[in-house]
């Protein structure tokens, strides 16, 4: 077997695989295993690329990581994150309170209008990202609360998002049921609990690379092997079947026969290395999907605390900076030295932009700046940090997408023996345990089952909409086998 990835997609149906006893050849790029999960050590420092939950209510991921992290690795962490807006905090999920007070009983009355007035005469039909949180806020709590920073993360006005997004991201969160939620402070694992609203969660003591570094360890033990350094070149395919993989390490070439083959790379980027050529309108439609970059300016600044949050998301128009990271609060031990802290400053940018040219340094003095700019820390404060720069972070969900994704997984359904899965194998926002699912059934598949891995996060609970079903709390997302024959309409391969 051959996988293509060794983020928590690739490395997982890597590990499933060798629990049957079935070696694979994992192929990775990168000089590092976790893909978007990893975490990064700079002189002993320990920061995530984003801030990685470890929430599910999907048993088989859930007793993965259980089956390779004891208990006492895990820490459960009860969650504070806020919202910087016009120079104030507000926490989120929603507290009336604290809106009240930082917004004014003025400016919460327009709130209130404008959501009954989206109630009572809703954009319909609701073909966009600002239509669709407009309709569930109210047009003046979409411009306060998410126009500036969604705009920040895909570097498109709200208008140019579909509605989809929104859909998979927030369905079942309203301006209603924020406010409920902030009424009766229900918790986490209870009956039609919103998982956005979800204020626990568990963690790996030294952040998410702490799972995939064991899990890449557990892996090699059973005989597989994992290829770093390792750059796909040519995937060799002929008739319905991909043959080999071709990848470029070490300055040469190698090729990776096998029987199956699994793909978490960029979808566009695959199709792209087919050899021969896909057809012309496969290409043109690859080539139309789109991806946000991702950079993480860590800092270490000199004070023992800053904030008390996990993150914040800044809204604040004025500075660059979508979101920023506590590592320290996440983790103690991400941190070494107790006097010290450890931020992640986040900038969304795609490769190419001036943003994501800029050297190292600017970078830094960018982040300096903009720190100081919203009152967390003065520059002076910074003693060091350092940039790492993540392409394809985000699969953008733009007006195009949806058509083109459709022609690019018809032609992959004629390709028997090979299986798209995670974030970027499929252009769907997974998170990091419904990419890991689609791992597992694909394993399954393999194997002669019928699983539909675009099915996931498709037709059931999600990670920003989900309710917990009642006594279902931990099932597989009622993901069965399906009785009927595969076929490339059912299951794309």
């Amino acid at each position: 077997m051959v996988i293509v990835g060794a983020g928590p997609a690739g490395l997982t149906a890597a590990y499933e695989l060798c629990k049957l006893g079935v070696e694979s050849a994992v192929i990775e790029k990168d000089d590092l295993v976790g893909g978007l999960s990893r975490t990064v050590n700079y002189k002993g420092y320990h920061f995530d690329i984003g801030g990685h939950r470890f929430f599910t209510k999907v048993k088989a991921v859930e007793e993965m990581w259980r089956e390779v992290l004891p208990n006492g690795d895990f820490l459960r962490c009860k969650r504070l994150s806020r919202i910087y807006y016009d120079k104030k905090f507000f926490h989120y999920p929603i507290r009336i309170p604290n809106v009240l007070k930082s917004l004014g009983l003025w400016n919460s009355l327009l709130i209130s209008l404008s959501y009954l007035r989206a109630k009572l005469l809703p954009e319909e039909p609701a073909e966009t990202f600002e239509q669709y949180v407009s309709n569930h806020f109210g047009k003046r709590l979409y411009s306060i609360f998410f126009k500036s920073y969604t705009e920040k993360v895909w570097g498109l006005a709200g208008s140019e998002i579909t509605a989809e997004w929104a859909a998979q991201r927030i369905k079942g969160l309203s301006l209603r049921t924020a406010l409920l939620n902030a009424v009766s402070r229900r918790r986490e694992g209870k009956d039609g609990v919103i998982r956005t609203l979800a204020d626990e969660f568990y963690y790996p003591r030294m952040g998410p690379g702490m799972m995939w570094e064991t899990v890449a360890r557990m892996i090699e033990r059973s005989g597989s092997q994992i290829h770093l350094g390792a750059a796909v070149e040519k995937i060799i395919w002929a008739r319905d079947q991909v043959r080999a993989v071709e990848v470029r390490t070490g300055g040469e070439s190698r090729l990776f026969e096998g029987t199956d083959f699994i793909s978490s790379m960029p979808i566009r980027e695959m199709i792209q290395r087919l050899t021969p050529h896909a057809p012309a309108e496969v290409i043109r439609a690859a080539n139309s999907l789109n991806y946000r970059g991702f950079i993480t300016v860590a800092l270490i600044i000199n004070r023992s605390e800053l904030f008390p949050d996990h993150w914040i998301y800044i809204h604040e128009p004025g500075v660059r900076l979508g979101r920023i990271q506590n590592f320290k609060n996440w983790s103690p031990e991400m941190v070494p030295d107790e006097g010290k802290t450890c931020l992640g400053l986040e900038y969304f940018c795609s490769r190419g932009e001036g943003l994501w040219s800029l050297p190292d340094e600017e970078l830094v003095e960018l982040g300096k700046r903009e720190l100081e700019k919203i009152g967390l820390a003065r520059g002076d404060e910074v003693e060091d940090g350092i940039v790492i720069r993540m392409p394809n972070a985000y699969p953008i969900y733009d007006s195009a997408y949806r058509e083109s994704l459709q022609v690019v997984r018809r032609f992959l359904g004629s390709i028997t023996n090979l299986q798209t899965v995670g974030r970027n194998g499929m252009h769907k926002y997974n998170n990091q345990d419904h990419s890991m699912l689609t791992a597992m059934l694909a394993v399954k598949n393999i194997l002669g089952a019928g699983y539909d891995l675009w099915r996931v996060n498709f037709d059931q609970e999600y990670h920003e909409e989900s309710r917990a079903p009642r006594g279902e709390a931990h099932d597989e997302l009622r993901l069965l086998a399906s009785s009927q024959p595969r076929t490339p309409e059912r299951v794309a391969r």
